[in-house]
């Protein structure tokens, strides 16, 4: 019963990410509204709205007693194992700006465990999928994240909540990153930073204290191309829940990493 619910559950995904994505490219740099919608500053728009109602609208039609988290809409409740949880438009900042830096992210969760992630670009038409166990694939070709060796110095993407934007902690360690690293990068779209790493174009991701609807479908594509991830005191990290303070990366960089987290955390 389980395979059955993933395999519908994945075409349902990808067509739903492939629509979302279409009303979002088609009204690129012509906005009508544009408003704040919390004391964050995070912007939403109508491309938010309407890309949301494609993607709800595909998943409530096949599972209607599938429980749905999604950024715009919240919880929709039901007595269920199985949970959706929907950004239409990661990176709304740079959606309303003009920069064309922005995914469509969907993931199934079965028991608090990820088991299926979609990810689209529209701008670039790239689409990852990854299921637990069966791997990830970026237009239908293979994800790995494979071996670089030592370290010197590492391209490294930050993602920090919105709690603790002005968290000095938060601030000391992205500075001693930023100080010892090659590049530090923040993209106001996570999911992107997500699928660098998994193309092995980032060498690790430092996560403080940030869960959205966003999450997890990186999470699992990195895992399925390779990548561990893990918490700052070197722990696997698995399920969902509370705000995560994570490291992801290639295996062999394990303790480049814990290393680097660990004197920026002490770093007074």
């Amino acid at each position: 019963m389980e395979q059955q619910v993933l395999r519908i559950a994945r075409e349902v995904a990808i067509s739903s990410a492939y629509e979302a994505g279409r009303v979002i490219r088609d009204r690129f740099g012509m906005l009508n509204q544009v408003r704040e919608k919390d004391e964050h500053g995070d912007l939403v728009t109508e491309a938010d709205h309407k890309a949301e109602a494609v993607i709800l609208h595909k998943i409530q039609s096949v599972f209607p007693g599938h429980r749905i988290q999604s950024e715009e809409a919240g919880e929709i409740e039901a007595e269920s194992e199985w949970t959706w949880l929907v950004d239409p438009l990661d990176g709304t900042n740079n959606y309303a700006v003009g920069l064309p830096l922005f995914s469509v992210s969907i993931t199934l969760v079965h028991r608090q465990s990820p088991v299926l992630a979609v990810i689209y670009e529209p701008m670039t038409e790239r689409l990852y999928v990854a299921a637990t166990g069966e791997g990830a694939t970026c237009n239908g070709n293979g994800l790995e994240i494979g071996e670089r060796g030592p370290l010197a110095k590492a391209r490294v993407g930050w993602i920090q909540g919105h709690l603790v934007q002005h968290d000095r902690k938060a601030a000391r360690l992205r500075h001693h990153i930023e100080a010892n690293s090659k590049r530090l990068m923040r993209l106001w779209a996570p999911t992107l930073q997500w699928t660098m790493l998994a193309r092995g174009d980032l060498d690790g991701i430092i996560v403080y204290n940030s869960e959205g609807e966003d999450l997890y479908s990186g999470l699992l594509v990195v895992q399925e191309s390779g990548g561990i991830v893990m918490d700052f005191e070197g722990h696997p990290f698995t399920g969902t829940g509370g705000q995560p303070y994570l490291i992801a990366c290639r295996s062999e960089h394990r303790a480049y990493f814990l290393d680097l987290v660990r004197e920026g955390l002490n770093d007074q």
